[in-house]
């Protein structure tokens, strides 16, 4: 699924969140959207899915300029994980992940084999699936939320923070949970996040937001050596260690896979 913005403006009443925006994401491509709280990165993901219109401008999903008569059909092609999960705490965990199959007709055969599935894919213990919400810990929380927007086996994943309230052993052991799957889904994933080492863990291409344009697109690396102006080198600069310790993981981590 290709995502793109063309000339896209975005008010807050007198705020301004986005002001001329023209991006592409391509099919399968895998992105972080970063910047300082308020620069609009949720917003991005507001607008793909129709909770939110451009004052000016077309958002397309696969070419097709997305209008509010579309956008439940869109939305049901698009895996969405907010902050903290989002879980509904009056549903089991299998119960959250059965309502959008149970909404598309899906037997109860099909959905208790497509959690399997998917518990075993994120490394959930499947009798953590009768359990409710507040009887998991946060970090199967998260689990259990990313299994919910797989459900259906969307084209496209779109997350919001996923792993903001983690603690840092957790966090850590899930960025390379999702970085793993998202190398063989093949789906197209954006991530919101204000943490620029777990940007670099879990996407290729990185875009900071500022005052609601693009000033850095690229890859981690080129962040580091090719900063595009003053707001991008202070933005790298109050990550740094952390950053190149993360590119220094990827690379090794690269290398011990190749036999």
């Amino acid at each position: 699924m290709e995502f793109r913005f063309e000339g896209v403006d975005k008010r807050h009443g007198s705020n301004v969140i986005l002001q001329g925006l023209t991006l592409r994401f391509a099919a399968g491509s895998v992105s972080a959207i970063l910047g300082a709280s308020g620069a609009g990165k949720s917003t991005l993901l507001r607008l793909l899915l129709g909770l939110d219109w451009p004052e000016r401008g077309a958002v397309l999903i696969d070419g097709v300029a997305l209008q509010p008569a579309r956008r439940l059909a869109v939305r049901r092609q698009i895996g969405y994980v907010i902050q903290e999960g989002g879980l509904f705490p009056h549903l089991t965990a299998l119960g959250n992940l059965s309502l959008l199959p149970r909404h598309l007709g899906w037997s109860r055969e099909r959905i208790r084999a497509r959690a399997a599935e998917l518990a075993e894919l994120m490394d959930l213990p499947a009798q953590l699936l009768s359990r409710f919400p507040g009887e998991l810990s946060g970090g199967q929380r998260q689990r259990v939320a990313v299994m919910r927007a797989l459900m259906s086996d969307p084209p496209a994943l779109l997350l919001d923070e996923p792993l903001g309230a983690l603690d840092p052993l957790v966090r850590d052991e899930l960025q390379q949970r999702l970085a793993a799957l998202f190398r063989t889904l093949s789906k197209t994933v954006l991530i919101v996040t204000h943490d620029l080492p777990e940007a670099a863990v879990l996407a290729d291409r990185l875009l900071l937001l500022h005052e609601g344009r693009i000033v850095q697109d690229g890859p981690a690396r080129a962040w580091l050596e090719q900063p595009a102006d003053a707001f991008v080198r202070r933005f790298v600069a109050a990550q740094r260690g952390g950053l190149a310790a993360a590119l220094a993981a990827s690379t090794r981590r690269r290398s011990d896979a190749i036999p």
